[in-house]
């Protein structure tokens, strides 16, 4: 992977990536005034017709709206002085349920920035962060980007890749969300298989009180707990299904959960791990996708990891073959990827 651009060639290229780092902040200030909201499906309109519609000033609008046309975000008529945002942009920037819906990850950069201070001590120190310590950006981004994905796919597509899983659930089995933090897929599941019992678990005492707060909010399941714990502690009865949702590769003993988890299973049982898109080496990840998730692995993931004990690293971009082997390692028989979306893959280990 050789780099042949010239000198003002990169410099080109860095001017883009300042520009895009800018420019999120003019995506997130799109999204959270409605201006995006007001021009979904409403034609080509006037900057005056936008800042009535999102209740905002126009002048701010009119800059705003430079910004996005030379981003490529919006579409400009010169001859009337019009704006419009093309409806295949609309499940990125304007449906919240849509899994393509990437506004949230916004939240999450700036959450690098924010505990930037923290980064440049930890690169220094070898210390880790531990996922309570960043700045509470990080948490409310995470669950916002992650949700759309799981109502998508997580019970329609990734369950049902798992022969007779989805008929157990609708029979009435246990599961744990091991990591669930604000428990947007334990609610999720709870909801679909209402003869299932599920417990959510996670070591931030702070998620757990947003989780349970949430499930409230979504009149309480009563096929549903939350409970503070780490991986390798919980305790109570055994479990036909234990989840592992964008989690495990920020655990400090990844192989010791795993053990756990493969402890906790009844004969039979499956442990589902939802992760980052990866392949299986630096040249696998070379993309967007993969960039994304190298920062937000040195930032947050390997960080995570450190700050617990074994300090394994396993970083975002662990891939399948990394995945697969701490799984083999913990005892679990077979482990086999049944499922992927441009943003995820999903492992399926048997005990």
């Amino acid at each position: 992977m050789t780099n042949t651009l010239t000198t003002e060639e990169f410099a080109g290229q860095v001017v883009g990536d300042v520009a895009a780092a800018m420019s999120g902040v003019m995506t997130a200030l799109g999204h959270k005034l409605g201006l995006y909201k007001a021009m979904a499906g409403a034609g080509w309109q006037t900057p005056d017709a936008i800042a009535a519609a999102s209740g905002t000033f126009e002048r701010y609008v009119r800059e705003w709206l430079g910004n996005q046309v030379a981003g490529g975000y919006i579409q400009f008529d010169e001859a009337s002085n019009r704006y419009q945002l093309p409806d295949a942009f609309l499940p990125v920037l304007v449906n919240t349920d849509s899994p393509m819906f990437l506004v949230p990850a916004l939240e999450v950069a700036a959450s690098l920035w924010l505990d930037e201070e923290k980064l440049l001590s930890a690169f220094k120190t070898g210390e880790g962060i531990s996922w309570g310590q960043h700045h509470h950006r990080l948490f409310c981004g995470s669950e916002s980007l992650f949700r759309p994905g799981y109502k998508a796919f997580l019970v329609d597509e990734w369950l049902q890749a798992v022969d007779g899983l989805t008929d157990r659930l609708k029979a009435g089995a246990t599961v744990a969300d091991v990591g669930c933090g604000h428990g947007a897929s334990t609610i999720l599941l709870a909801n679909a298989f209402p003869q299932s019992r599920f417990m959510g678990y996670d070591l931030h005492e702070e998620s757990i009180r947003t989780a349970s707060e949430r499930a409230q909010e979504d009149g309480n399941p009563g096929n549903l707990e939350f409970v503070v714990s780490d991986a390798k502690s919980y305790d109570g009865e055994s479990f036909d299904l234990i989840c592992f949702m964008d989690c495990l590769h920020d655990m400090g003993d990844p192989v010791g959960a795993a053990r756990h988890a493969r402890s906790k299973l009844k004969s039979g049982g499956v442990a589902l791990l939802v992760e980052p898109a990866a392949g299986n080496s630096l040249g696998d990840n070379c993309h967007p996708v993969g960039r994304l998730y190298y920062a937000a692995s040195t930032a947050v993931c390997t960080p995570c990891s450190h700050s617990q004990e074994v300090k394994a690293g396993l970083g975002a971009q662990a891939g399948p073959a990394r995945l697969s082997a701490v799984m083999q390692e913990a005892g679990f028989s077979r482990v086999e990827q049944v499922a992927a979306t441009p943003f995820n893959i999903i492992l399926a280990a048997y005990a």
